[in-house]
C-alpha cells in the first residue's frame, strides 16, 4: 500500500465521488474503502458505514499512551463538487502530478488532508509510534450537500464513537498566504451560520397582455431589491477583531475597529481573509417563475443565501423581514447556527507551535470563515472545532481559487510540509 504522501493524494484524487446535491451522487464507496484498507494495514482497525447504498463514512480510534488526556478528533470529507472536464486543462479524475502540483478535484477541497492523515499514521506504524491521545478519525460523506449521509447522520446514530472528544480539526486553515514578504498562516476558529431562505410573492394570474397592479414577479423584485439594497451593519466577532489586531501588528498596519472598512484597505491582500466575515450578507441566488410568457403567475420565488456571525441571527432575519412587503413571505430552508472555539487556548497554541516549528517567519493568525463546513454538525456535540489542514503556499499560488475552481490543484512540496506539520500537533 502506497505510504508517500503525493502516492495517496493521487490514488484519492482518482476516486470519483462527485456529489451533485439533492441526493444525487456518485457515492464515496470506493474512496473509503481505500481509506479504511490503508488504516488497515498500519494496524488501525476501521469501519465503514454507509447511511444510504454507496454514502459511505470511515471510522476508527488511534489509541494514545495518556487516556486521561481529552481526545482530538480528526474529520476530512470524502465527497467533491462537481468538475465539467471540457474546462479543465487535465482530466479532473486522473491525480495527475505536474509542475510541481497535483492536480485534480479535491486536491485541496479535501482528499490532501485525507492523504495527510493517512501519511501520518503510515509514519507512526513504520516508527511505532504512538500519539499522546486518542486521535478520533471520521472520514465522511456528503460535506459538499446537507450532510445527511454524512457528519450529521453521525452525530445523530453514531454519538458514541465521539467519546472524550473535546476538540476538532477540519479544513480550512493553517495554509500558508503571502502578504509582501510575511506569511500568514489563518487557522479557523469560528465560521458563519448558514440560514438559507426561500422568498415566496403572491399575486393575481392573468394574462400578460392586460393590466395587472398585483403581480407577484413584481412584488418578488421589489422585494429582492431592498434586500440587496441593505446595508448590513460590521460586528465584529472575537475571531474576526483577534484577526485584525494580530495581522495589522504583524504587517505594520494601522487597526481602527471604529472603522473597519478603512482598516481592511489598508491591509491589502490580507483583507480578503476578513472582508467577508465583518457583516452578515444575504445573497439571492436562484429564481423561479412563470410557465409561459404571456402569462402572468400567481406566485413567484426566490432563494436566498444567508450566512450569519455569532450573535446575529435575530438582528438579521429581523431585518430580512422589514424589506420584504406585504406581499413576500419567507420559510427557512436549512439553519446551522455559527460556529465558534475558543481563540487562546491550548489546542490553538499547539497548532501555531507546530506551524512555527516548521516555518520559524509565521505570523499564525485565528480567523472566521465565510462559508460553512461539517463543523456545524460536530459542534453540536460539544466539540471545540478548528479549520486546521496545513499546507505550505507557493508564491502566486491562489489557494482561495481552487476549492470548487477549474484546475483545482495542490502543490507536492506543500502537502509534504503539511504531514510533517500534522504529525507535530497530532504527536502533542
Amino acid at each position: 500500500m502506497a505510504e508517500d504522501v503525493v502516492d495517496l493524494c493521487a490514488a484519492l484524487l482518482r476516486f470519483d465521488t462527485t456529489n451533485r446535491g439533492g441526493g444525487t451522487s456518485a457515492g464515496e464507496r470506493d474512496a473509503a474503502e481505500f481509506v479504511a484498507g490503508h488504516l488497515e494495514s498500519v494496524g488501525v482497525p476501521a469501519r465503514v458505514l454507509e447511511p444510504a447504498p454507496r454514502r459511505s463514512n470511515v471510522l476508527a480510534r488511534v489509541p494514545g499512551d495518556d487516556p486521561s488526556l481529552p481526545a482530538l478528533l480528526v474529520q476530512a470529507h470524502l465527497d467533491v463538487v462537481p468538475a465539467d472536464p471540457a474546462e479543465w486543462s487535465v482530466p479532473p479524475f486522473a491525480g495527475v502530478e505536474r509542475d510541481g502540483y497535483l492536480w485534480g478535484r479535491g486536491a485541496v477541497d479535501m482528499k490532501d488532508m485525507v492523504a495527510m492523515v493517512l501519511a501520518v499514521l503510515g509514519a507512526w506504524s513504520r516508527e511505532g509510534r504512538r500519539p499522546r491521545r486518542d486521535i478520533v478519525l471520521a472520514f465522511v460523506a456528503d460535506e459538499e450537500d446537507r450532510g445527511e449521509h454524512g457528519a450529521h447522520w453521525l452525530v445523530e446514530h453514531q454519538r458514541d464513537h465521539f467519546a472524550g472528544v473535546t476538540a476538532a480539526i477540519s479544513e480550512s486553515g493553517g495554509y500558508s498566504y503571502r502578504v509582501g514578504p510575511r506569511r500568514l498562516y489563518p487557522i479557523g476558529t469560528a465560521e458563519r451560520g448558514t440560514s438559507h431562505l426561500r422568498l415566496t410573492a403572491r399575486g393575481r394570474a392573468g394574462h400578460g397582455s392586460r393590466r395587472n397592479t398585483d403581480n407577484a414577479v413584481v412584488h418578488l423584485l421589489g422585494a429582492l431589491g431592498r434586500l440587496a439594497a441593505l446595508e448590513h451593519p460590521v460586528r465584529l466577532t472575537p475571531a474576526v477583531r483577534a484577526f485584525l489586531e494580530r495581522t495589522g501588528e504583524a504587517l505594520g498596519v494601522a487597526v481602527d475597529l471604529s472603522d473597519v472598512d478603512g482598516t481592511l484597505a489598508r491591509l491589502g491582500p490580507a483583507a480578503a481573509l476578513a472582508e467577508s466575515t465583518v457583516r452578515n450578507s444575504t445573497t439571492p441566488t436562484v429564481l423561479r417563475a412563470g410557465y409561459k410568457v404571456n402569462v402572468i403567475p400567481g406566485t413567484a420565488s426566490a432563494d436566498v443565501d444567508v450566512r450569519t456571525l455569532p450573535g446575529t441571527v435575530d438582528e438579521l432575519l429581523a431585518s430580512v423581514d422589514a424589506v420584504l412587503g406585504e406581499h413576500v413571505t419567507r420559510e427557512v430552508l436549512e439553519d446551522l447556527p455559527p460556529v465558534q472555539a475558543p481563540l487562546d487556548s491550548p489546542w490553538f497554541d499547539a497548532m501555531a507551535d507546530a506551524l512555527r516549528a516548521e516555518d520559524p517567519e509565521a505570523v499564525v493568525v485565528p480567523y472566521c470563515m465565510g462559508g460553512g463546513t461539517d463543523a456545524k454538525a460536530f459542534s453540536r456535540l460539544g466539540i471545540d472545532c478548528y479549520g486546521f489542514a496545513p499546507l505550505a503556499l507557493p508564491e502566486g499560488y491562489d489557494y482561495r481559487a481552487m476549492a470548487h475552481g477549474v484546475d483545482e490543484r495542490v502543490p507536492v512540496d506543500g502537502l509534504r510540509f503539511g504531514v510533517r506539520v500534522l504529525d507535530r500537533f497530532l504527536s502533542s
